[in-house]
């Protein structure tokens, strides 16, 4: 393309791609013109390489949670194009999923031109024009973005990407929106050449050498120490630097809410998971030293909290939350750092210290082990058939767990199963688990396209509840899972119904009309869910009643999926 006929547009594509975002996750529309010319340029003598590769997304909330589902799995920021302000409100609630996920993703949307009478290229020319409009698109995402701005012209487009991104990858990362009228995107610009070096994230952080020294001699001095974590494994590294630490000195780790593989579910020192559940966790009530790492949500404290004299010890990218308008822990110490480097010093520092003695290390590792083991035995003692054959989410688990491989990226969104894919799924492996790391509904159907094409090479499993699952666009995901060969199972707790409303309300009113059954939150008619993603991407498709057809329509799937093609597998739980 000859210089004096580059484009805005072609300076923000170009300046993606240089950044290292490998895919645009696009839904178009009118004010994507520029956008639309520049890929044919480019693309007149064969793929347009020196530019983000398109993936089509019928949906804008499809799209955000693919770009979010391929840079949870690559660690690498993606973009996704929206239209104005209609393509920005369908974004819905992947937005908070990316924000809350701390998920690095650039969404780049068009604003309504600007000129009305043809006073420049890209004026006015459709009515919708008028329509969409708006006196603050960016608000619409302000809450959830860490940045938001608008290119106003070319001369300085490929600086503000570059910052973007820089903001979006820096911890804790996020979302980042920019906008563009038309024709500014239309208009000329020079090229824009940058080091990559001037645009890095910043770096990460460690802790100030008194601080380690304070929580080492806390977790040396304990009689019962504890770690509860989140989201630690978010890094790989933070997941062996915390199995270093806890054996070290003996110390159990409970996960709480987890959506990654924080910590191997198979080791002695693990300790369980928690999620909603309102009883009293019996180690968080004993521990007398708590190192919360990784967490937005350590406990809920008024069912399950710590004993009022134990000492908390906050550590985290983002230790005082934020975006959180109502958040506390009664911590000693907030500490602002990267996990895996500050994990790392405490370690160090707990061997300068002479660790915690052979004996007592002995005693802590028994406690622990006694919990896990006890916990393991229990949870295997679920794992069989209901009456009648029925299947219980317990034994589905346990047969995804069978069918699938050690190198399986399983994808999490059963939603009041969550718990339940943890402990019967019981990964090992970072990075082996992942959710959206949030609460809107819908994020696994295209997070399974964006985790396949960040990883081509690994058998990609979705276990969804079927909410979750229709919130998901599964149309819009099948679709793009079979235009883009990115095929996936995905496997629905088909409990015909939506279950967490119900337990929501039980909850409040124990002995209200909704826990006599005054309520239904049921699906009737039920829907062919596999239906769908067999008209709409070609998808093998199965509904599975007795659990002794499981694990044979299970293998099938499967089978389909590794010679390339979609799955989806309907398993029939106890209904709401």
């Amino acid at each position: 393309m000859a210089e004096e006929s580059r484009t805005t547009s072609q300076v923000v594509l170009e300046t993606l791609r240089e950044a290292g975002v490998r895919y645009l996750f696009a839904n178009l529309g009118s004010d994507h013109t520029g956008i639309l010319e520049a890929y044919a340029r480019a693309g007149r003598h064969g793929p347009p390489r020196h530019l983000p590769e398109v993936v089509l997304c019928p949906h804008e909330g499809v799209a955000l949670s693919a770009a979010q589902g391929y840079a949870q799995v690559s660690g690498e920021a993606q973009a996704v194009l929206v239209h104005t302000d209609c393509g920005t409100q369908n974004l819905g609630g992947a937005v908070h999923n990316a924000a809350r996920g701390r998920v690095p993703v650039l969404i780049l949307a068009g604003l309504s031109p600007m000129t009305a009478e043809g006073e420049l290229p890209g004026s006015r020319n459709e009515f919708i024009q008028w329509q969409q409009d708006t006196a603050d698109q960016q608000g619409l995402v302000r809450g959830y973005v860490k940045y938001s701005h608008e290119i106003r012209t070319g001369v300085n487009a490929g600086q503000l990407v570059r910052r973007a991104l820089q903001i979006a990858r820096s911890e804790p990362a996020g979302p980042v929106y920019l906008t563009a009228a038309r024709e500014v995107l239309e208009a000329p610009a020079p090229a824009q050449a940058a080091p990559g070096h001037w645009w890095e994230p910043v770096a990460p952080a460690a802790l100030a050498p008194q601080v380690a020294s304070v929580i080492a001699a806390a977790l040396r001095g304990a009689a019962a120490p504890l770690v509860v974590t989140s989201y630690l494994g978010r890094a790989p590294a933070a997941v062996a630097a915390l199995v270093e630490l806890c054996e070290l000195a003996a110390i159990p780790v409970l996960e709480s809410v987890p959506m990654r593989v924080n910590f191997p579910a198979s080791h002695p020192l693990h300790c369980g998971y928690q999620w909603n559940a309102q009883t009293q966790n019996r180690l968080l009530a004993e521990a007398d030293v708590i190192l919360v790492a990784g967490s937005d949500v350590p406990w809920m404290p008024a069912v399950n909290r710590p004993g009022p004299g134990a000492r908390i010890f906050m550590l985290d990218v983002d230790p005082v939350k934020e975006h959180m308008p109502l958040w506390h822990i009664p911590a000693c110490c907030y500490a602002r750092a990267d996990l895996a480097i500050a994990l790392g010093q405490i370690t160090a520092r707990l061997g300068e210290l002479g660790g915690i003695g052979e004996a007592a290390a002995a005693a802590r590792m028994r406690r622990a082990a006694a919990v896990h083991d006890a916990q393991r035995a229990e949870w295997a003692a679920r794992e069989h058939p209901g009456e009648g054959d029925t299947i219980t989410p317990e034994y589905l688990v346990a047969c995804v767990r069978e069918a699938i491989g050690p190198d399986t990226l399983v994808l999490t969104e059963a939603i009041t199963n969550y718990q339940v894919v943890c402990e019967h799924l019981r990964p090992d492996v970072p990075g082996a688990l992942i959710g959206s790391g949030a609460s809107s509904l819908g994020w696994s159907g295209g997070a399974a396209v964006g985790a396949k094409l960040a990883a081509p090479e690994r058998t990609v499993v979705s276990l969804v509840g079927d909410g979750s699952y229709l919130f998901g666009v599964p149309s819009v995901a099948q679709w793009m899972a079979r235009r883009y060969s990115a095929p996936s199972l995905t496997v629905i707790f088909d409990n015909q119904g939506w279950k967490a409303p119900v337990l929501s309300a039980r909850s409040v009113h124990p002995d209200g009309a909704v826990a006599g059954d005054a309520f239904s939150t049921g699906f009737a008619p039920a829907p062919d869910l596999p239906g769908v993603a067999a008209a709409a991407g070609g998808a093998y498709a199965a509904t599975v009643a007795a659990a002794s057809a499981l694990p044979d329509t299970l293998r099938r799937a499967l089978g389909q999926v590794r010679r390339g093609r979609s799955a989806v597998v309907s398993a029939r739980v106890p209904p709401v």
